[in-house]
């Protein structure tokens, strides 16, 4: 690890197989601290928001451990590289459909115009959820994706929700699954992807290891 480089924060707010995380941004050779620690996390080089189950429990848990306001500050204030993976890059959005009461959406951190819905495919024979791997098609160029080559840009997804951007300019890749789905997201210091780099080996760890080469 350079010497001028600080510990990578993988924000910790009670979701399970962090670990996963942390192991792979070890393989590329950098210092994970799984936290929720304010102070923690705003020593980082580099943020990781993970996330797995369900968006609605997720933002409590975040709203619960004050780290919505944390990463506000952090991420959006300070300007620190940022990554949300799977369910994390859901959480930015304005809302989620998903486990809606009485057809009310649940509120996200809203950093990205855009809405989480059910993914909805064409053929009756696709199964839900998006579970495996699949190929992801570059909408435009993205320092994340540095030096992949065309042919290596296959992810593993487990999913049912998908995102919907109103700005195109924010979507990096997409994948197919009997609809269009929004697969890497990006704006200014911020990047997300809906698929597991973590889960993805050599591919996942190339976008991963770009990531926390990032300085923009």
């Amino acid at each position: 690890m350079p010497s001028n480089m600080l510990h990578v924060a993988i924000v910790d707010y009670g979701i399970n197989n962090i670990r996963s995380v942390r192991n792979a941004v070890e393989y590329c050779g950098f210092d994970p601290v799984i936290s929720q620690d304010r102070a923690a996390i705003e020593d980082a080089s580099h943020v990781i928001l993970p996330g797995v189950g369900a968006f609605g429990d997720a933002m409590a848990k975040l709203r619960a451990r004050g780290l919505d306001d944390v990463l506000e500050r952090v991420v959006r204030e300070k300007g620190k590289p940022f990554l949300a993976v799977c369910l994390g890059m859901q959480l930015l959005a304005r809302a989620s459909e998903e486990h809606a009461d009485d057809g009310e959406p649940h509120r996200g951190l809203g950093w990205l115009d855009a809405d989480i819905r059910r993914i909805r495919p064409n053929d009756p024979e696709l199964k839900i959820p998006h579970m495996g791997w699949n190929t992801v098609s570059k909408m435009r160029e993205h320092p994340a994706l540095a030096a992949i080559r065309p042919g290596n840009l296959a992810f593993y997804f487990v999913h049912s929700f998908s995102m919907h951007c109103n700005d195109e300019r924010d979507v990096v890749g997409c994948a197919q699954y009997g609809q269009s789905i929004t697969a890497i997201v990006a704006r200014d210091h911020i990047v997300a992807t809906q698929f597991h780099p973590e889960k993805s080996q050599d591919s996942g760890i190339e976008l991963l290891g770009n990531f926390l080469r990032w300085n923009p």
